[in-house]
């Protein structure tokens, strides 16, 4: 049998959102695959035990939407980087007719805003050939009462990562549009008896007979990585569920 060589070796994997859910499955297989990482998240006391657990190169603690912090951060990197990934905020499921301005601003731009702010900041420090990943979403894709704004917001996103692609090259930008996840995000929308029935139902429903969790996105995320044919597009991973909704 031959083994297989690392597919990351030699190169750095930044995560802002790192210290838990898809960004700490990412750096954690990022590493096994041979990657120095640097870990970015708001909490610092679970931003270091998320570092000790992967054996992070580096931390930094910080709000991804402070766009002077975010700068700050790139700007003190001690050396070019490879890959970049964004985990973001979860979306904002209020009533459309209940948000007032800023609620709206915020919710159709804060994902574009902090796209862009990513892209700005850290373009100057990256490898060509190396990557933006960013996150967004499949069950906003249809219209429902219940989703709200989040269905206007999902859409700005593919277009928006496909033109960051053009723009950067020949670093590379694509976007992982993921639905139910089980991490500790999703978790928080639901009471404890309601997410054990969400994932009941998702075993019940789902073309794969199983619910996606972090190591499946982190799996897509590295290969979006080590992958550099692969740039503009929009990778769904929802296990079929926008199919079966």
């Amino acid at each position: 049998m031959t083994r297989r060589e690392p597919e990351l070796i030699g190169q750095t994997v930044v995560v802002i959102g790192g210290s838990a859910g898809i960004g700490l499955e990412t750096a954690r297989r990022a590493r096994g695959e041979g990657a120095d990482v640097v870990l970015a998240a708001r909490n610092p006391e679970r931003l270091e035990s998320a570092a000790r657990e992967v054996g992070a190169r580096g931390t930094a603690a910080f709000d991804a939407t402070d766009a002077a912090a975010l700068k700050r951060f790139f700007d003190d990197l001690p050396e070019p980087i490879d890959h970049v990934m964004v985990t973001g905020p979860g979306p904002d499921y209020a009533p459309l007719l209940e948000m007032d301005a800023d609620q709206v601003r915020a919710a159709l731009g804060g994902h574009a805003v902090l796209t862009l702010a990513v892209a700005r900041s850290a373009a100057g420090k990256m490898r060509p050939g190396g990557s933006l990943i960013f996150m967004g979403g499949t069950g906003g894709r249809r219209i429902s009462r219940d989703l709200g704004i989040v269905s206007a917001a999902t859409a700005t996103l593919p277009p928006l990562i496909a033109t960051l692609a053009l723009e950067l090259a020949p670093v590379r930008v694509n976007l992982i549009a993921a639905g139910f996840v089980d991490t500790p995000l999703s978790a928080s929308f639901f009471s404890d008896e309601g997410l054990e029935a969400r994932r009941e139902e998702l075993r019940r429903t789902l073309p794969i007979r199983r619910v996606v969790g972090p190591e499946d996105v982190a799996a897509l995320a590295v290969h979006l990585m080590a992958n550099t044919a692969l740039t503009g597009a929009t990778y769904d991973i929802d296990g079929g569920q926008q199919f079966v909704a």
